[in-house]
């Protein structure tokens, strides 16, 4: 029935407002397509993009044999081979690990611990540095290890290119991305020994980490702790109980836990380096401790030059000195690649720990 207008006038019936607008809509849509396809049959196919866009992206470079051994524990059968050991250190070069002096861990999967290779070969005298004896013959020698790294990841790759290749490096076994550290100190000459976190005589308050071996500590729990400190790289000629500023005197102290660890890191063809001045060297173990602390009291120029001229008094004394710096401040290696830069003037020879050590009596490792 038609609508009538106010006016009485008759209205036509008419479609709503929404579905006009809605029919409109599709109509555009559909002449939109029918257009596309018309165009595209014009047109013909799209063209292949050029070459030089289709083309596989090349691989990233495979990192070197060194580098990918002290990072990819699971692959150290790509490691450089036994062959290679000796033009390495002849170059002046720290070998990197060798397959051979390595077996997996039980404990740790993907993991792998130091051992003695074919022959008693071992990490000590395979990862040591490159060091001429006889050239050195008649000389006092002095060693310094340096303690800390990985602790700082810039620090550590300060000290690595700041002070001389003789200069020995203890790695800490937290350290966040050791690989790439190791394969610089190895590249730069210098030897790696591995920080144990050894139970210090202030702590707690003094705190080695959550992997600490503790005098408290049921046998099992230490026996992993080592393992897990073992397992962190590859490399390493030795041990050292010095982790930073801590240097393990309780664990140090207690005679009956030591033996047993000197006897494992013995078995395992690595040295030890007692961090306590003034310690008897170790019983069990190639290695020795150190004499003097070069940043204590205070890690300041004048107590530092003031440490370096001690360590050169008793290295005339008894032939060899050993100095332990406990962090890679600033001043400190400043202060260090100063004095070695003059350390042969005054008749020394600078030597890598591994050069200054001394197997254990004959029968004691046993």
């Amino acid at each position: 029935m038609a609508a009538v207008t106010a006016d009485g006038m008759a209205q036509r019936p008419g479609r709503n407002p929404a579905l006009r607008a809605l029919g409109w809509f599709w109509g555009v849509v559909l002449l939109a397509l029918a257009g596309g396809t018309g165009a595209l049959q014009y047109l013909g196919p799209v063209p292949p993009p050029p070459a030089a866009l289709t083309a596989t992206p090349a691989r990233p470079a495979e990192p070197a044999p060194a580098l990918l051994a002290a990072t990819t524990p699971a692959r150290l059968q790509a490691a450089t081979p036994t062959a290679g050991l000796d033009a390495a250190q002849a170059a002046g070069l720290i070998a990197a690990p060798d397959p051979a002096l390595l077996e997996p861990s039980t404990a740790f999967e993907g993991g792998f611990l130091p051992r003695l290779g074919p022959g008693g070969r071992a990490s000590l005298h395979v990862y040591a540095a490159l060091f001429d004896a006889t050239a050195a013959a008649g000389r006092p020698r002095v060693a310094i290890l340096l303690s800390g790294i990985g602790t700082s990841q810039t620090a550590s790759e300060d000290a690595i290119r700041a002070t001389p290749g003789a200069i020995s490096l203890a790695m800490s076994p937290y350290a966040f991305r050791p690989g790439p550290l190791l394969a610089a100190a190895r590249a730069a000459g210098h030897e790696v020994l591995l920080s144990l976190p050894l139970e210090p005589d202030r702590y707690p308050i003094d705190d080695p980490g959550n992997k600490a071996l503790l005098t408290g500590n049921p046998p099992a729990v230490n026996a992993q702790r080592l393992e897990w400190a073992l397992t962190r790289f590859a490399g390493y000629a030795g041990v050292t109980g010095a982790l930073g500023a801590l240097r393990g005197e309780r664990y140090g102290g207690d005679a009956a836990l030591m033996d047993g660890l000197l006897r494992e890191l013995a078995a395992r063809g690595l040295l030890y380096i007692d961090p306590r001045p003034g310690s008897p060297a170790p019983p069990l173990a190639t290695g020795r401790s150190v004499d003097v602390v070069i940043d204590e009291p205070a890690p300041v120029r004048a107590e530092i030059e003031a440490n370096l001229a001690r360590l050169e008094q008793v290295a005339r004394d008894r032939g060899a000195a050993l100095g332990l710096v406990s962090l890679p401040r600033p001043v400190t290696l400043d202060r260090i690649a100063a004095w070695a830069s003059t350390l042969e003037q005054r008749g020394f020879v600078l030597a890598p720990v591994s050069a200054i050590v001394s197997a254990p009596p004959l029968g004691k490792a046993k």
